[in-house]
């Protein structure tokens, strides 16, 4: 993965070998990018803009982005930034979230007193916390926390993280999967600069946005085709664009191929009562999916 340019040279990675995610090394996006691409460089940004700014600059080949959680719903960020990005959706992988108590190597469950994440984690592990008597503290994300808590040598503090950020800072899972909710699930999107489709004839997933006409009734025949074709639609989402409280912008998933003639009917009525449909991408679904449905 890594080439070298002399025996005495820095390594050098291209950017062909590299995958952004938003976070610090360890968290939950860095896991999702080692399981789908694990000959992969991860690289950490601070912000969703620029995991998407490195592949579209050209210093990653990949984003890995969460779209939504089963319990906390849509990641607004990339409803406003993707569609906008120029980046094309590739892929999609489901992250079953399981939450670690990780501690310092000589500490115990007895040791501990508080335990420190993101306010979000705390909400999913507040059964387990309150039965063991710890304290929650709310930290800079899940990754950022189990750093500090390595940093900081306190046997009795712990972080929530994943088992990835016990490895990544050296520290012990002192209780594994806490999570109050075993459903607990993030699925991701896969982004690339460059346009890599799943085939007519396969099984595939179409993410798409649109705008509906100000007309009466604009967005119930808008989707009357998906319906009338037989096109099964997964997910619609709804935000607004700019501020406004008129302009409407929806994000949807559909079953099939914008090819197949069933999909090609049902945009084609969609189209008679849009302003603008902007496919982002036509992938393979994830076996998540299909396990979730049979």
């Amino acid at each position: 993965m890594r080439q070298e340019t002399a025996s005495n040279s820095p390594q050098i990675t291209s950017s062909e070998q590299i995958i952004s995610f938003q976070g610090e090394r360890g968290a939950f996006s860095h896991q999702a990018c080692s399981e789908v691409y694990p000959d992969l460089e991860p690289l950490p940004c601070p912000t969703f803009e620029e995991a998407i700014a490195a592949v579209r600059e050209n210093r990653a080949k990949l984003a890995m982005l969460p779209v939504e959680n089963s319990l906390y719903g849509r990641v607004a960020d990339i409803h406003h930034l993707l569609p906008e990005s120029g980046l094309y959706i590739i892929g999609e992988h489901f992250l079953p979230i399981r939450m670690q108590l990780l501690g310092l190597p000589d500490a115990s469950l007895e040791d501990i007193k508080t335990a420190q994440s993101l306010n979000v984690a705390l909400g999913q592990v507040r059964s387990f916390l309150n039965s063991n008597g710890i304290r929650a503290v709310a930290g800079p994300d899940t990754a950022g926390s189990a750093r500090q808590i390595s940093e900081a040598g306190d046997k009795s503090a712990a972080a929530i993280a994943s088992t990835l950020a016990g490895e990544t800072y050296g520290l012990k899972v002192i209780a594994a999967n806490i999570e109050d909710a075993a459903h607990n699930t993030t699925r991701f999107l896969v982004a690339s600069r460059q346009r890599i489709e799943a085939e007519p004839g396969a099984d595939a997933m179409t993410t798409f946005v649109f705008r509906v006409k100000n007309l009466p009734a604009s967005l119930y025949k808008a989707l009357g085709g998906f319906a009338t074709n037989g096109v099964n639609m997964v997910r619609l989402e709804s935000y607004m664009l700019g501020g406004s409280f008129t302009a409407t912008q929806f994000v949807a998933d559909i079953d099939g191929h914008p090819e197949q003639p069933h999909v090609a009917r049902a945009l084609e009525e969609l189209s008679y009562f849009t302003d603008n449909i902007k496919i982002l991408g036509v992938y393979p679904p994830h076996s998540f999916r299909r396990k979730a449905v049979g």
